[in-house]
Order: structure tokens, then sequence, then C-alpha cells
């Protein structure tokens, strides 16, 4: 009898470990990216789209005491990246050559805990975020949190042993309303 309950409290205790959520495939925001071992930092609008593997960012750099605007398109499923200075509106072309690194919960992601973010106690006033951890590689590891259902990306940090770049994600509503932000800038076809 008492393998009986140790085995259901086991089963009971192994349904309790949370698992990966899936996070929406598609969703505009903005993002904030800072590396301060490189002194640059990053505000931008965001459009991502991991259904074909596509993101636009309208950024504002500051690198140093340099600060510029680009407005960068970069398109994984054919392998181009179009940067256009939106300052000397000179764009520049390139192949891809990194692979497209969704902002998602890995499925090999390890949990690490669960947090009440805002007020307690007051309806509509806060969220539950969700830690998950895991490498990408020997040399990099990275922390990922999220909301809780929907498993939205609020923050997302890859640390190196080099450098440490943390980006944050909000104002974030779900789906892409003009399918043309993906068209790349008219300069760019010059």
């Amino acid at each position: 009898m008492k393998t009986v309950v140790l085995f259901l409290l086991a089963g009971y205790c192994a349904a309790q470990t949370p698992t990966p959520c899936e996070t929406p495939k598609q969703w505009e925001g903005r993002t904030f990216i800072v590396d301060r071992s490189k002194m640059f930092s990053e505000f931008a609008k965001i459009s991502y789209d991991a259904t074909t593997t596509r993101v636009r960012i309208i950024e504002q750099v500051q690198s140093g005491k340099e600060t510029d605007y680009y407005d960068t398109l970069y398109l994984h499923n054919i392998g181009k990246e179009y940067k256009l200075n939106l300052r000397t509106k000179k764009c520049n072309v390139t192949d891809l050559t990194r692979p497209f690194r969704p902002f998602e919960v890995p499925s090999d992601a390890t949990f690490g805990g669960e947090a009440l973010v805002g007020l307690s106690g007051f309806p509509n006033e806060n969220l539950i975020a969700e830690l998950w951890q895991g490498q990408f590689d020997a040399n990099n590891f990275y922390e990922i949190t999220v909301t809780q259902p929907d498993c939205v990306p609020i923050n997302f940090a890859v640390f190196s042993n080099t450098s440490i770049v943390f980006q944050s994600f909000f104002d974030i509503t779900l789906g892409i309303p003009d399918p043309e932000v993906f068209i790349p800038p008219s300069e760019c076809s010059k």
C-alpha cells in the first residue's frame, strides 16, 4: 500500500513540473537592447514573424557617444538583410550568415521559477512571469522571461564569455496588421 501511495505522490509531483510554453509566432511591439561591454544600446519598434523567419526593426542605436537611426529588415527565409540608414538614406544589402534566433522558450529549456509582477491582490494589476534557462552552445547561455499563460516574451538575455546582451520587450500586440512591413524599403532597390 505504501508503494502505491508513493507512486501516486511521485506522479502528482512530476505533473507539477512546468513544461516550455509556445510563444506567439507573429507579433509587434517595442524592444530595448543593451550590451554594456560594447557601450551599445538600441530602442526599437519590432515586427516579428517566426512562421517565415522575418524580423523588421526600426531602431535608434547608440554606440559609444554616436547615435544613429536604422530601418533593418532581416529576411532569414531568403538569407538577406536590408539596413537603411534613416539619416543618410544609404541602404546596405547583405547576405545573412547567422541563423534565425526565435524569441521563444526552447523545447529543452529548464524552468527557473515564477513570479508575480505588479500589485498582489488586485485584478488586472499584475501578471505572472516565468523564467526559463538553457544553453545555445558551449559559449552561450540564455535566460528568457515570458508571461504566463500566453508565453509572450518580456526579457531575453544571452551570456557569453565576453558579453551580456539584455533585451526587453513591451507594448506587444499579437499579429502583423500590415504584412507589407516585410517588403524592403524602396531605397534598397536602387
